[in-house]
């Protein structure tokens, strides 16, 4: 569906202003759009997948672990395939209010795709690279839209997610470095349009929630707090939106309709979109090209 048709649709949960925001920036972020009961679901569910990973000594399909990771200081980077790992958090994904939000820029009819929960943690040292999400998970259209929400807020020094506002209208850049290798890294040389007056750094309370488009261009510093920052990072499309390749985390949910109905038809866009690695023989982590510092979101 075009911006124009979305917008034809009465909006759910978004202002018509913050519908129109996306379409014009390629983001919007807003607080107080997730009930406050499943803030406190997702914290203790957050909470104990944590103090699970004190017994868990390698990253598995569940945990992704930093190499500091210890029974007596967990540093979990990721838990992977979040809807598969407790029932809340596949209710979160289909039955709040999450659903109604991406429908709200993705049109009626919508289609889950994939979540995670990164966790950025203190130190000063875990940054993440400007870069797009699209390469990653090329779709038949641009319709994907991430929902970032922030758990426990995010304060300015936690090295929030910041967006380069107007970037989803502008060219998708290659994810790969000179050798070969994925990074999902723009390189420097491609960054000289980037100037600090389109960056908008995302910040805000718990359940501080930000929309992006899986074009837009975005990254993070690093957290100089004294406190972790876990993001929920659940993605959503339009039904007629059709992944190319196979999701490099697999859930038995991909795809599964969560409002509105399936489609008969496909969504064309027609411009290019560069193609990830060959995941079929196993997914390797991006951080594992990158340089020690770097970490998801």
């Amino acid at each position: 569906m075009t911006p124009e048709n979305i917008l034809a649709h009465p909006p759910r949960v978004l202002s018509q202003a913050q519908r129109q925001r996306y379409f014009a920036t390629g983001f919007v972020a807003a607080e107080g759009l997730i009930p406050e009961p499943w803030l406190r679901r997702l914290t203790d569910r957050s909470e104990a997948f944590l103090d699970e990973s004190r017994g868990v000594a390698a990253s598995n399909e569940t945990f992704d672990l930093c190499p500091v990771h210890s029974p007596q200081r967990p540093h979990v980077r990721r838990l992977r395939a979040l809807v598969d790992r407790h029932p809340d958090f596949w209710r979160f994904a289909a039955e709040s209010p999450l659903a109604d939000i991406a429908a709200d820029l993705v049109g009626p009819d919508v289609k889950f795709h994939s979540s995670k929960l990164n966790y950025k943690w203190p130190g000063g040292g875990e940054i993440v690279k400007w870069h797009q999400d699209i390469p990653a998970w090329p779709h038949t259209d641009f319709s994907p839209v991430t929902i970032g929400i922030y758990i426990d807020g995010c304060a300015p020094e936690q090295g929030p997610l910041t967006v380069a506002e107007g970037s989803q209208d502008g060219p998708l850049f290659s994810m790969y470095d000179d050798d070969g290798n994925y990074v999902v890294k723009i390189r420097d040389d491609e960054l000289r349009w980037l100037t600090e007056e389109r960056m908008r750094r995302i910040t805000g309370g718990p359940g501080t929630t930000l929309l992006l488009n899986c074009r837009a261009v975005h990254g993070s510093a690093p957290n100089k707090a004294a406190a972790a920052r876990p993001l929920l990072l659940p993605v959503y499309s339009s039904a007629d939106s059709f992944p190319y390749t196979p999701s490099p985390i697999p859930s038995p949910h991909q795809g599964d309709i969560v409002r509105g109905k399936p489609a008969r038809f496909a969504s064309f866009d027609t411009r290019p979109v560069e193609m990830p690695p060959d995941w079929r023989g196993g997914y390797k982590p991006v951080w594992m090209h990158k340089n020690k510092d770097e970490t998801p979101y």
